[in-house]
């Protein structure tokens, strides 16, 4: 499922527009990221975690050449999944 087929599927769910629900889902995405930017975690009980943690400094391989790299130190976005969601999953 794509962005337009999650907000055709929750604005029938919710009897509500296309376009406002298109508002909701894009200020909910503009918000976690947001927070995620200033270092907040966004926690939906049941649904899971958004969080951002650190990646530590590694080295790697270019395969074609077989050259060792530095790849420094960086913050990665994360999803914890939560309890009833990963229930729901693994019926």
């Amino acid at each position: 499922m794509n962005k337009l087929g999650l907000i055709e599927a929750v604005a029938g769910k919710t009897n509500s527009t296309k376009s406002s629900t298109q508002r909701v889902l894009n200020a909910l995405v503009a918000t976690i990221t947001e927070q995620l930017s200033s270092g907040q975690n966004v926690k939906i009980v049941g649904f899971g975690t958004f969080k951002v943690t650190n990646r530590a400094a590694r080295e790697g391989i270019i395969p074609t050449t077989k050259a060792t790299i530095k790849i420094p130190e960086k913050k990665v976005a994360k999803f914890v999944v939560g309890k009833d969601l990963g229930a729901a999953v693994n019926r």
